[in-house]
């Protein structure tokens, strides 16, 4: 708890989850740029963008794909230090050289407090990540220590569904007062657990973590109070959630189903 004083001299309390961040912004180098019609800085969600503020909670980047929200995603998490295709900032295996330079054309603005946990997510490199595990626990296997596997729930990912495994990630590793960068991480999950992963950040945010997510789910980006930002062709647009095409589709789809139905498929 910390205290503030208003204009009034009204002293009251302020809890460090409410204004604490770990990132709270990223900047784009543009005079170190040799050319704007390259890849990835000809991409949306960068050629416009001077600064992307980040709320201390949840951050979310919605956009069509190819829109470069996952380009700035990973841009993000390699910034800040995490592996490429996922992990946290201990993890450094590489199995395709795939990701953009964007991250080195990148200033990020960091907050006082220092995150104590963290880890980068990315649903198309999820299985190069489960296999590394494996592979460093086999490595270490004479080690007079715990198996990696022990700090993702104690079980094989490769042994579990690809929601099974997330989960077992979610529940397990990520501990809290951390900053999380996610790639799209529904993809591995059915409704009903993208609401049980909104519970489950719920309690993390509680424990000073902050969320930074690339999703097409209208289930995640409801979550209270987040920030959304869209991709356009002009770059980057705070939005509210039921300004998003994601939430106006997935409405109108589920309020006119068979109206929807006899247009697109013509019946």
């Amino acid at each position: 708890m910390r205290l503030a004083e208003n204009a009034g001299g009204v002293k009251f309390q302020l809890r460090s989850v409410d204004f604490q961040t770990y990132l709270i912004a990223a900047s784009i180098l543009w005079d170190k740029v040799e050319s704007r019609d390259q890849y990835p800085f000809s991409l949306p969600a960068i050629s416009h963008v001077s600064e992307i503020k980040f709320h201390p909670k949840v951050t979310f980047l919605v956009g069509e794909n190819g829109s470069g929200k996952s380009t700035l995603i990973e841009a993000l998490a390699i910034a800040w230090g995490f592996n490429a295709e996922g992990g946290t900032k201990n993890f450094n295996f590489k199995t395709h050289n795939a990701n953009s330079n964007l991250n080195e054309y990148l200033r990020l603005t960091k907050a006082p407090r220092r995150a104590r946990d963290g880890f980068f997510l990315r649903a198309e490199s999820y299985f190069n990540l489960a296999t590394e595990i494996e592979r460093l626990d086999i490595d270490d296997a004479t080690v007079n220590s715990p198996p990696v596997k022990s700090y993702y729930g104690g079980k094989s990912l490769h042994n579990q569904s690809h929601g099974e495994s997330f989960f077992a990630l979610l529940d397990n590793r990520f501990g809290g007062n951390g900053l999380y960068i996610l790639d799209e991480p529904e993809a591995a999950l059915s409704p009903s657990r993208q609401l049980s992963m909104l519970a489950r950040m719920h309690e993390l945010i509680n424990r000073n973590s902050q969320f930074i997510i690339a999703t097409h789910s209208p289930i995640l980006m409801a979550y209270p109070d987040a920030w959304i930002y869209q991709v356009s062709n002009k770059g980057l647009d705070r939005i509210d959630y039921k300004d998003t095409e994601h939430y106006q589709v997935t409405r109108d789809f589920l309020n006119r189903t068979d109206a929807m139905l006899d247009v697109l498929l013509e019946r």
